[in-house]
């Protein structure tokens, strides 16, 4: 039989989505399996992007422009005006998802065996991309106890060699929640400069930052030609599955590397396109409702959180994530075990194990990441789900 490729082995599955057959087999026998392992909001999509897709009246789906339609982008320019981000229409190139955004962005920045700096625990697709990309991955580790806040620049500068090509940021972070200070991204830039590096900036979480804390864009740090910045509607609108990003940059020699992948694959998603466009502008007040539920989310839940016995969670500062430690020696045990196993009055609950966030073996293997994207009602009851089985276990 012929064997897959030494690429395909090497690939780590998702820590987000491998135990899904789990949480399946359990519902098919009648369980419900409240998810906290995915961040796949539950508030409603915007009505009037609804309509835009209702209202399609076309005859012929067609592909789109490689970079996307000029609508879309041009309506991104005012949006990202409002976050201080100043960009034109031709710096934006429209992807199928942040995940393709990245992808592109690597395969036009690195060459296979470059080396690209992450902070750890990191996105876990991000080490999924560097692999299927050929690149090496150096990390530095953020702490629970210090509250996932950036590591000294000491522990970057030890990283780095000639090899170096990248560092790469999530802001606010999934899987912490952690949000960058400007000092902090000030000693990402300085480093940045000193080593001639690209720095990659997943910025999809911008509209949830909490306690007044300010969020700046790595575009606003002064160094155009360092900077590629990555976006999605799929979080701020809840259109995970219309699959739109963007890759955002000054870098006029990336850009349009960028854009000869973007012709290769053709064409990011049509409808996909017309209902993000249909989101950007007149949805200011669904913004703020979905801010206060995420931020009232947040409060209610790490709080639950931390009353159980063991249990220890930072308080994120963004997104709608947050990585917690428990009173168990190997959390993806206990989390299979949780769906096999564990049932409270037919309920369990289900959480992504956190050692897939990090890239150095070892660590994170007692803490998991869990999203808050249930109504509290909801997320009360997996609480309570949790406590229990930790208590059985």
């Amino acid at each position: 039989m012929p064997k897959i490729s030494n690429l395909g082995a090497r690939m780590p599955s998702s820590p987000i989505r491998k135990l899904a057959p789990l949480a399946d087999a359990a519902k098919k026998e009648g369980v419900k399996v409240y998810h906290l392992n995915i961040g796949q909001p539950d508030l409603p999509t915007p009505q009037k992007a609804l309509d835009a897709l209702r209202q399609v009246s076309r005859k012929t789906l067609e592909y789109s422009p490689s970079e996307g339609y000029i609508g879309l982008r041009e309506k991104l320019v005012g949006y990202y005006r409002k976050f201080n981000i100043d960009v034109r229409a031709d710096e934006i190139i429209i992807t199928t998802g942040g995940s393709e955004a990245i992808l592109l962005g690597l395969m036009s920045c690195l060459d296979p065996e470059d080396e690209i700096v992450m902070v750890e625990p990191g996105y876990a697709n991000y080490i999924s991309f560097a692999r299927t990309t050929h690149l090496t991955v150096k990390t530095v580790t953020s702490r629970i106890e210090d509250g996932f806040k950036l590591p000294p620049v000491e522990e970057f500068e030890k990283t780095i060699t000639p090899k170096t090509k990248a560092i790469l940021l999530c802001n606010p972070s999934n899987p912490t929640g952690y949000v960058y200070t400007p000092e902090e991204l000030q000693q990402i830039k300085e480093i940045v400069v000193k080593h001639n590096l690209f720095l990659f900036s997943d910025e999809v979480y911008r509209e949830f930052v909490y306690n007044g804390k300010p969020y700046l864009s790595a575009l606003s740090l002064g160094i155009p030609e360092h900077v590629v910045m990555i976006d999605s509607v799929s979080k701020r609108y809840s259109e995970c599955g219309i699959r739109v990003g963007m890759l955002v940059t000054h870098n006029k020699e990336v850009h349009d590397t960028v854009m000869k992948f973007c012709q290769a694959r053709l064409s990011p998603p049509l409808l996909g396109q017309l209902v993000a466009e249909a989101s950007i502008e007149g949805t200011q007040e669904y913004s703020r409702a979905c801010f206060e539920e995420y931020k009232a989310r947040r409060d209610f839940f790490i709080k639950g959180l931390n009353e159980i016995p063991g249990v220890y969670s930072p308080v994120p500062e963004g997104a709608f994530y947050t990585v917690a430690s428990l009173p168990v020696e190997d959390a993806e045990a206990f989390c299979r075990w949780m769906l096999t196993d564990f049932r409270l009055n037919g309920e369990t609950v289900m959480m992504a194990p956190a050692a897939g966030f990090y890239e150095t073996p070892g660590l994170g293997k007692n803490q998991v990441r869990m999203a808050y994207v249930l109504e509290k009602e909801e997320l009360a009851k997996a609480l309570k789900v949790l406590k229990a089985g930790l208590e059985a276990y």
